[in-house]
């Protein structure tokens, strides 16, 4: 499947969450994007070091100018269960407007088309990382790195083309 591009419409899928009375929740793409502006970020994994160090942190230290510049909610989408999804937002002291949603066996990875097999590596099938901005569920830009490089994904780009 071809990767997502700028003009698509994002598709909808379940992903799971965490609410803040800790109670497992399955939620809709389109229920969280639709009639919003959005920016829908995926990593490869919670826990590994870019992600960890650099791709997330940078999007909650810029959320208030992205929220500024009219994005509405930040959507970071990792193919890891939900219990893990939570630990991970839980070492953060403060993860400000990033919402954390699991993506535990890659259907909606797969279905934006931008699946990484990183099964060599004892990883599995994973995520590509990536950054979309979406306005009502149409994709306004998308910064998709090759392999595990993290040069356009970044909270800094998307501040840029907003």
């Amino acid at each position: 499947m071809a990767p997502i591009t700028v003009g698509d419409t994002i598709p909808d899928g379940t992903l799971a969450y965490f609410d803040e009375d800790d109670v497992l929740q399955q939620v809709s793409v389109h229920s969280l994007a639709a009639d919003k502006k959005v920016v829908l970020f995926g990593v490869p994994g919670a826990f590994t070091p870019t992600c960890s160090m650099k791709h997330v942190p940078g999007f909650i230290e810029k959320s208030e100018e992205l929220k500024s510049k009219g994005v509405e909610d930040l959507l970071l989408i990792s193919v890891n269960d939900p219990f893990v999804m939570k630990a991970w937002k839980k070492s953060y002291p403060d993860t400000k407007n990033v919402k954390f949603l699991a993506d535990g066996s890659a259907t909606y990875t797969h279905a934006l088309g931008l699946e990484l097999d990183l099964s060599e590596n004892g990883l599995g099938v994973r995520s590509r990382r990536f950054t979309l901005l979406v306005d009502n569920l149409k994709v306004v830009v998308a910064n998709i790195e090759s392999g595990g490089e993290f040069t356009v994904s970044g909270a800094d780009e998307i501040l840029a083309a907003l």
